[in-house]
């Protein structure tokens, strides 16, 4: 079948660099980095973006990856003891790895794009990750502007009482699935379409400043979500709609920045997952995700993911104000 070998690697690397973000959590308080942009990087950001990017880099040599992270927050004399500690971490997986290795294997995620390429945030959710709630490690694969591949690897989420940590799949045309983390039988994605059923609810992020949460609950309250809204760091948020714990995701430009358009790697493995699933995505005018554009969605504002029976109400209700 298509993208056989694409979806293979991509797991395989996924699932390794979310075992090693799962170990720098378990064994270490992780120390931040503060980036230029402000928002907090770790040792298992590099780490997993050095594992991804080498996996990819053997499988498919010639295809560029855009990923968020850069070696430059290690390469300085002050940081040598972080990039010392992210090798120690990468070495569990790739026992040959050095710091000079390291490096060059994060760097080869600061590509631009093209006609065909990956995109991955190797921790979606830095801050949950501090905290101790969600985050997923986030890789897909795009084609001519449209996302072929998507893996979500998840390793704090799960399903009711089930033990935290899964991994979802997709490829375009073939459905989407999900299993534990620590391995099982694939297991079919739907998303929820009755107004009764207990995933009649909607999510968002747990930081205010990333979308417009009071304009999200009236939305949510004008197609018949009564229910408070679940929040989420990360695209575990995807995962929940695709799995039907969930009918809608809004993510609304906040009144302080509403010219912002989202990053990529923010959205494409879950956007391939919930249309998997039996749902839609599309911008806030119900407009398709263009990922074409290099690293920003620039022809899109905001986002819409939704079980797709409610999403042109929902986009109905957004025009309305």
């Amino acid at each position: 079948m298509a993208y056989d070998t694409e979806k293979k690697v991509a797991l395989d690397v996924a699932l390794a660099a979310a075992h090693l973000c799962d170990r720098v959590r378990q064994e270490i308080v992780p120390e931040s980095i503060e980036k230029d942009d402000r928002s907090p990087v770790t040792v298992a950001d590099f780490g997993s973006q050095a594992v991804i990017c080498q996996g990819l880099g053997v499988a498919f040599p010639q295809d560029p990856i855009v990923g968020e992270e850069d070696s430059a927050d290690l390469r300085s004399p002050e940081r040598a003891p972080q990039l010392q500690l992210v090798t120690r971490y990468v070495q569990g997986t790739l026992p040959t790895a050095t710091p000079d290795t390291v490096v060059q294997w994060i760097d080869r995620g600061n590509a631009q794009g093209g006609d065909r390429f990956w995109t991955l945030d190797p921790i979606d959710g830095t801050k949950g990750f501090l905290r101790g709630d969600q985050y997923a490690v986030a890789l897909a694969l795009v084609e001519g502007g449209e996302v072929k591949v998507g893996v979500l690897a998840c390793p704090a989420l799960s399903f009711g009482s089930g033990e935290p940590g899964l991994v979802f799949v997709a490829v375009r045309g073939e459905g989407a699935s999900w299993m534990p983390l620590k391995g099982g039988d694939p297991q079919p994605l739907q998303v929820v379409t009755g107004a009764e059923a207990d995933g009649f609810r909607f999510v968002e992020s747990v930081e205010s400043g990333h979308g417009d949460q009071t304009r999200q609950s009236a939305i949510a309250q004008a197609v018949g979500i009564t229910q408070a809204s679940i929040r989420m760091d990360s695209q575990a948020k995807y995962a929940a709609v695709a799995a039907g714990q969930a009918a809608l995701y809004l993510r609304l430009p906040s009144p302080k920045t509403p010219d912002y358009r989202e990053k990529i790697w923010d959205h494409a493995a879950g956007v391939l997952i919930i249309e998997e699933a039996g749902g839609r995505v599309t911008d806030m005018l119900g407009q398709p995700l263009d990922f074409s554009q290099g690293s920003k969605l620039v022809n899109n504002q905001g986002v819409v993911a939704s079980n797709g029976v409610i999403h042109e109400t929902v986009i109905a209700a957004l025009q309305q104000g």
